[in-house]
């Protein structure tokens, strides 16, 4: 609610532990409706030039109303779709760390080859008994007559140490060994360089095919977690919240409870405001690292009686409205967004988060060296701008400097007058039983300090 956001700008500028001012305006009628009053404020806000954004935005209703069990069925079935969503997100993650696998085993494969191609006559013969030892157990240990076979059982006790030398079928003829041993070599050296070139050949194409699939999987990945977040998020919206010792929800009446929270925010033009007296002619050329904004924090506290029709629900019952004014400059803003995003973020898209990117962090290292540097180099670009432009955090903001503070006077007066004026016509138009806190009185015409 808009008293939590107050605490948390509180907390950013403590110099508004006290609204700048505040007033509050209520209206009880079972016949009037909150959409009404609402929308009126939401737009004539915006007809004042503010830029206006929802910050809360939660209801509450007893279990004994249809409306109870209408937004559950709701929810439900949100909630369904993005767990199916959720469950096919999972299961690629896992296909995905099996190809990583298998893409670490092709590489370590393919070292073998490419290390038997090497100039150094010393690797190269390293490479070749490397494969010839893969094909050993991989390939001819397959077969009946296998060589290790042949030399443990049959007593050809020349035939292993024989094959790991000899490097083709001729050389088998230069060797000191039985004829009988030398048909056997021949045909084993030349089904090893048979296999030698034609398994290379396939493996290099598994191995890209498979990078290709890697990059695939990665992609899908982030678009089915972009899908299953509107509907774990439109749960999240729908989900009551509780209020277990709230004494207007009683569980076998029909009443609803609704919470609104708006924020407006209006930048000061340091030129115009030059030009109307406002501002000394020496600001006109001053340039801030930050702008400042008159604030203004509209809260809705709802209660009533939710009335079904063929269109949806009608409700009408008590309104509340509290008005608050602040003035807050960029990095506040920041700040405050930052805070409201904690709160806001709910365990399920958390779930959403950790599954995909927080799984992809992980396994970032091996995305990049198999499907290239790109990602890399957007990561590294990211880096440097976060730490080019260090976010600001809760009692870290920098002070106001002499022209800021100024600057910050005019928006705290912009948003007392402006805050009062949405307050005062809404009130006299509509007739509304009101009251304010303080006592206000118009402003004279401000004037920067001397």
């Amino acid at each position: 609610m808009a008293e939590d956001t107050s605490e948390i700008i509180a907390k950013i500028n403590p110099q508004y532990k006290t609204p700048i001012w505040e007033h509050s305006l209520v209206y009880d009628s079972p016949a009037e409706q909150l959409e009404p009053v609402y929308f009126w404020i939401l737009e004539f806000t915006k007809d004042l030039g503010f830029k206006v954004e929802k910050l809360v935005d939660n209801f509450s209703a007893s279990p004994g109303s249809g409306y109870f069990g209408e937004m559950g069925g709701r929810a439900k079935i949100m909630q369904e779709e993005g767990m199916k969503i959720m469950g096919t997100v999972g299961a690629m993650v896992k296909s995905l760390i099996n190809l990583l696998y298998d893409l670490k085993e092709f590489e370590i494969r393919l070292k073998q080859y490419d290390i038997a191609k090497s100039k150094d006559p010393k690797e190269a013969e390293a490479g070749i008994l490397g494969l010839k030892q893969i094909w050993l157990e991989k390939v001819d240990k397959q077969k009946i007559g296998s060589i290790d076979a042949l030399t443990m059982q049959l007593g050809y006790t020349t035939l292993r140490d024989a094959f790991m030398v000899a490097k083709t079928p001729e050389d088998v003829d230069k060797m000191d060994l039985n004829d009988r041993v030398k048909r056997l070599l021949k045909l084993r050296v030349a089904e090893f360089l048979a296999w030698k070139y034609s398994s290379e050949a396939e493996l290099r194409k598994r191995f890209e095919v498979e990078k290709a699939w890697v990059k695939s999987q990665v992609g899908t990945l982030k678009l089915y977690a972009r899908w299953a977040k509107p509907y774990l998020k439109a749960t999240e919206e729908l989900m009551m919240k509780e209020k277990a010792r709230e004494p207007a929800l009683v569980k076998a009446f029909n009443i609803i409870l609704l919470e609104l929270c708006i924020l407006g925010k209006n930048k000061i033009d340091i030129v115009k405001e030059v030009d109307a007296g406002n501002l000394p002619k020496a600001f006109r050329n001053l340039k801030l690292k930050r702008d400042y904004h008159a604030c203004i924090l509209i809260d809705f506290v709802f209660r009533g009686t939710p009335s079904r029709t063929q269109t949806g629900y009608i409700l009408a019952g008590r309104t509340e409205v509290n008005f608050k004014a602040f003035a807050l400059n960029d990095d506040e803003l920041k700040v405050l967004n930052k805070e409201l995003e904690k709160t806001d973020f709910s365990d399920a898209l958390r779930l959403v988060e950790t599954i995909t990117e927080e799984s992809l962090s992980q396994m970032l290292e091996d995305i990049e060296h198999f499907i290239g540097k790109e990602k890399k180099e957007e990561e590294k670009e990211k880096k440097k701008i976060k730490k080019e432009e260090k976010e600001p955090e809760i009692g870290k903001i920098k002070k106001d400097k002499f022209e800021e503070s100024v600057i910050r006077a005019l928006a705290e007066q912009r948003a007392a007058e402006l805050c009062y004026k949405i307050y005062d016509i809404y009130k006299k138009s509509h007739g509304m039983a009101s009251f304010a806190t303080p006592e206000w009185e118009m402003p004279g015409k401000w004037r920067f300090p001397k």
